[in-house]
């Protein structure tokens, strides 16, 4: 897992609003340094201050972000066990940053159903069967392969064209033999094919169901991998010469060889 998570730059906050004073009144020397050319053109003003805690905001939000990736990295690649229990106090230990943002991380998870709160303990990383894991790969299938044949009546062969890089990065990660690595350039190639939809709903509740699709791995290994990459080119080569028959097929055994 990974060590020694960085607190990230914060980004300079908006500027309060000055409160309501009378009319005629003369404004304080902090609103009128913040008003002044200098203020105006982005340049530094001595009287300037941050609101309250939000740059200490906005760097709780980056590392909340980098151990939210960092924990999913290790559900993927079965770091964090299935059955077992994580404190969030010790997890923070090893990520060397406090509990805080590993225990929000750990909550949004449970939110997804990777994990389950176990009061007093921490959180236990979800044992997911054959059944549920079927499950998935059935409704994946139920909502995005209409979606796909549709498009590939009427989408052009240019625009299927265009995903072919996502295609061949996932053929490069399948390749490394990285679960993690090859699960984000997996939902990248699916997010783009479900993009040129143009609905943005569709996008999201099917990405969600993928990535609780994509741990544990059903197909292990880096041959696993390297063939279910390779299912991806097929598909965009029968979606740019519009053969509906083959899409049909290939989305059909993709879907199935998820479950």
């Amino acid at each position: 897992m990974k060590q020694g998570v960085q607190d990230s730059a914060g980004t300079p906050a908006a500027r309060v609003p000055p409160q309501q004073r009378p009319a005629g009144a003369e404004a304080p020397a902090r609103e009128r340094d913040a008003t002044a050319p200098g203020a105006a053109r982005g340049e530094h003003t001595h009287g300037e201050r941050p609101a309250p805690g939000a740059r200490a905001a906005v760097r709780r939000s980056s590392v909340r972000g980098q151990i939210l990736d960092a924990l999913r990295t290790a559900l993927v690649t079965g770091e964090l066990r299935p059955g077992e229990v994580y404190s969030a106090p010790a997890l923070g230990e090893r990520f060397g940053v406090s509990a805080t943002p590993v225990r929000e991380s750990m909550q949004q998870l449970a939110l997804e159903g990777a994990v389950e709160v176990v009061p007093n303990r921490g959180f236990r990383v979800v044992r997911r069967g054959a059944r549920e894991l079927a499950e998935l790969a059935e409704v994946r299938a139920l909502l995005e392969v209409p979606v796909i044949l549709r498009l590939a009546r009427t989408v052009p062969a240019e625009r299927w064209a265009a995903l072919r890089p996502l295609a061949e990065e996932s053929v490069r990660a399948a390749a490394c033999g990285c679960p993690a690595t090859y699960a984000e350039a997996d939902r990248a190639f699916h997010r783009a094919l479900l993009g040129l939809s143009g609905n943005e709903q569709l996008v999201r509740i099917a990405e969600d169901l993928h990535r609780r699709a994509q741990w544990p791995p059903v197909r292990h290994g880096r041959a696993g991998l390297v063939a279910d990459a390779a299912e991806h080119l097929a598909l965009l080569d029968a979606l740019g010469a519009g053969d509906c028959d083959v899409v049909r097929g290939l989305v059909g055994e993709h879907f199935a060889c998820a479950g």
